[in-house]
Formats: structure tokens, C-alpha cells, sequence
């Protein structure tokens, strides 16, 4: 097949940077010529590239994991200190807003496409990484799993109902630090229940 052309990779990708933006403020449900509207595109273009919500959504779902995926493999090849890498992680997937994604995954949304799972796999992978890396060297508390630290970041991160996430972000990045100053060992209390795995997470969605 002919590669697109350039005009058309910019578009597309004009198009998902909207989309991003405007689930996140506005949810899902955000009407598709709103969207392009603010990509500064035609709707005939919109639809050529997405036929429909549910394609534009998983795309938009794919390219914050694919974002969030390089953050993590950054920091932890820029990062002397395990800890320090799993910090700079969680503060970048804060500001690639992966706490709006979960408002896209449900309804009749494919969860099991080839590109989500490859994304998710990536991603899983990349984030076990850094919490190995921190949890043997001393530096993250033994008694917590990705799991944990995924639930946390997608609540603190997601944007409340009724709520202008502008006005918000001054507390996310304040609020993550928190949290993470709970995951340094050595631990200081100990935790009710058991450590949240991702199977776990798989298993409630």
C-alpha cells in the first residue's frame, strides 16, 4: 500500500491531540465535529481518518499508552536511582493524563483489539520494570505491587465529575508526591490487604 502522504500523518495526528484534549475535559461522549473543529480540520476529514467513535477512542487510548510507555523507559535509562526513575515515571504519566483513560474503557469499547493489547503489554512491562528495579534496591517498600501504583496514579489523575481539570492540576502533581513518599522504604506502617497485582486489576475491569 502507498504510504500516506505528509499532509495526512499531520492531520491524523491533529486529530488525536484534539481527541486527548477533549476527552479529558469533556469525556467520551464529546461531539466528533467539536473535536475536529479544534484540530482545525474538515469533519470529511475526521471521518476519513476515523469512521467512527469507537476507532478514534482506541486510537487516542493507544497513543497516550504508547506515550506513557517511552516516559517510563526514559526514566529508567536516564535515572541512577531506581526510586528517582519510578518518581519521574509517575509525574509524566500524570501530565500525559492517563487517569482520563478510564472513562473510555467501558461500554461496548474493544478491550481486547491487537493494538490495545500490544500497547498494554508494552506498557505492563515497562512499568514492572521500574518497581523491580526500585523494590531490589531497598528503595520502594516490598509490601505494595504495579498494581497499587497504577490504581493510585489513574485516581489521582483522572478528573473529577463536575470539575474543570485546568483548576485541578495544581494539586495532582502535590498530591502524587504524597503518595509516593508512602512508597519509599523503609515502610513506615503496614498496609491492610494484600498488594494489588495487575491480574487483579484485569480481573475487576
Amino acid at each position: 500500500m502507498p504510504r500516506p502522504r505528509a499532509d495526512a500523518l499531520r492531520n491524523r495526528e491533529r486529530i488525536v491531540s484534539a481527541a486527548r484534549e477533549m476527552f479529558v475535559e469533556f469525556g467520551p461522549e464529546v461531539p466528533l465535529d467539536e473535536i475536529a473543529r479544534r484540530a482545525g480540520v474538515g469533519n470529511a476529514t475526521l471521518y476519513r481518518h476515523f469512521p467512527d467513535r469507537q476507532s478514534l477512542v482506541r486510537e487516542v487510548v493507544v497513543y497516550v499508552m504508547s506515550r506513557t510507555t517511552e516516559q517510563a523507559e526514559r526514566a529508567s535509562a536516564d535515572e541512577a536511582d531506581p526510586f528517582c526513575a519510578l518518581r519521574r515515571f509517575v509525574h509524566a504519566a500524570a501530565d500525559e493524563r492517563i487517569g482520563a483513560l478510564c472513562p473510555m474503557l467501558s461500554g461496548d469499547f474493544d478491550a481486547d483489539h491487537p493494538d490495545l493489547h500490544a500497547g498494554r503489554e508494552r506498557l505492563d512491562g515497562a512499568v514492572l520494570g521500574l518497581v523491580a528495579r526500585a523494590q531490589s534496591a531497598g528503595r520502594m517498600r516490598e509490601d505494595v505491587a504495579v498494581g497499587d501504583l497504577m490504581v493510585a496514579l489513574s485516581q489521582l489523575t483522572r478528573p473529577l465529575p463536575g470539575t474543570g481539570c485546568l483548576n485541578m492540576d495544581r494539586f495532582v502533581h502535590r498530591h502524587l508526591q504524597l503518595f509516593l513518599d508512602g512508597l519509599e522504604a523503609p515502610a513506615r506502617s503496614e498496609l491492610p490487604g494484600a498488594a494489588a497485582t495487575l491480574e487483579d486489576l484485569r480481573s475487576t475491569a
